[in-house]
Parts: C-alpha cells; structure tokens; sequence
C-alpha cells in the first residue's frame, strides 16, 4: 500500500500542517499579549504585575517567540518544496512573476519582518522586564518597554494582513499576468512594509504611533492595510 503522506506532495502537506499549528501559536500569543495581557496589566495592580512578569511571562515568551521560529522555518521550507514541485523547471527569478508567489508575497514580507521583531526588538527587552521584576537593576526600563510595544503593536497590525495573504496564495482567483507590472508590485509592498516597521523602530510619541496605541486601532488599521495591498496586488499584476 502506497501512503500519500510519503509521497513529496505528502511532504508538502506535512509541512503546511506544521505551519500551521507553529503559526497558531506565535500568533496567538501575540494577539494574547496585545488584546488581553496587556490591557489586564494597565489596570491590575503592581504586585501581581509583578508576579505575572515573573512567573507567567517568561512562559509565554517561550511560546512566543519558538512559535515565531519554527513558522518562519516551515514556511521558508514549503517554499522551496513549493518551487520544487510546481515550478516546472523554470528560474526560480521566473517562477517569482507567476500567481501563488506573487499573491503570497505580501504575508511572506510581514512574516518575515515580524519574526526579526520578536527575536532582536521585543524579546531582548522583555528579558530586560524580567530581570527588573526579579530585582535587578534596568536601566531606561520605560523606554525599553515602549520599543517593545511599539513593535509588538506593529507586528499585530502586520498579522491581519499576513493571514490575508498567506490564504491568497491558493485560495484568492486573482489573475497574475507575467506581463504586468509584477517588479513594480513588489517594490511598492516592499516600501510600505519597510516605512511601517521602521515607525515601530524609530518613533516613539506622535502621530504615526496613535494608529498602534489601542488594540481597537490595530484591528481596524491592520484591515485597511490589508484592503491596500490588495488593491495594489489587482491593479498591478493583472
């Protein structure tokens, strides 16, 4: 008996499944800390902050950012094995102007950029909030705290969109036309993208922070960010 599951399209479904079951957990917790940790910490008062910080916190990081790693590694591998099996022999340069690389595009970029938050913004400051929970001295704690918001914020508003698109790939009739204006697509969502996150790496107060203070703010912000690049993607690709 022949087993589909170990075939290479068998692969291929494997390591979607993975995907999604490390995705679930980085995103997740990262609606779990934006829409219910932190509002809780903003009104409970400071000895169970503290406690949380101590004991619950650093477990959730855990899954926080591991579950960050391991869909940015499945989902790099599902590429491949993707071009491996659908690319027809053709350039991989090529095989980039076609339909589900092209639509996926968006939610691979965000992916991306949100995994690096998590690992070199969010994480190493957090690790500073622990420490100071337990006692030792931080320095600039408020400000540390305040980059770490600011992207933890940013990534938020960059999940709806990645959700989006992610699903794009095979699921969204959207016509790509090798024709069309694929290089211009691509470089349009890659500045956008790059001019949000560094917001979240340089701003601190003002207007470009008040879209990302409030959860309500993240969701209504992240969808209409999604609805653009969506716009982009028809106008420009087809």
């Amino acid at each position: 008996m022949e087993l589909a599951l170990l075939s290479k399209s068998g692969l291929y479904f494997l390591l979607k499944w993975s995907h999604f079951i490390f995705g679930i957990a980085w995103i997740g917790m990262l609606w779990y800390f934006n829409f219910v940790q932190g509002p809780f910490f903003a009104e409970t008062d400071a000895n169970t902050k503290t406690a949380a910080t101590q004991k619950l916190v650093p477990r959730a990081l855990w899954y926080f950012r591991w579950g960050a790693a391991f869909t940015v590694l499945s989902g790099l591998l599902l590429i491949g094995l993707k071009y491996h099996l659908n690319g027809g022999g053709i350039p991989f340069g090529e095989w980039l102007t076609t339909g589900w690389p092209v639509k996926i595009y968006p939610g691979i970029l965000m992916g991306l950029i949100m995994a690096a938050n998590v690992w070199f913004v969010i994480w190493p400051r957090q690790k500073k909030a622990i420490a100071a929970a337990n006692g030792e001295k931080v320095e600039n704690l408020p400000v540390l705290a305040r980059r770490a918001f600011l992207a933890s914020r940013t990534n938020t508003l960059f999940s709806i969109g990645l959700l989006f698109f992610m699903a794009a790939g095979s699921n969204l009739a959207t016509n790509v036309n090798p024709a069309g204006s694929i290089g211009l697509y691509y470089l349009v969502i890659s500045v956008l993208v790059a001019l949000i996150e560094i917001n979240a790496l340089v701003a601190t107060n003002g207007f470009t922070t008040k879209f990302i203070e409030k959860p309500v703010a993240v969701i209504h912000f992240g969808l209409l960010l999604a609805i653009i690049f969506y716009v982009i993607l028809e106008l420009l690709v087809k």
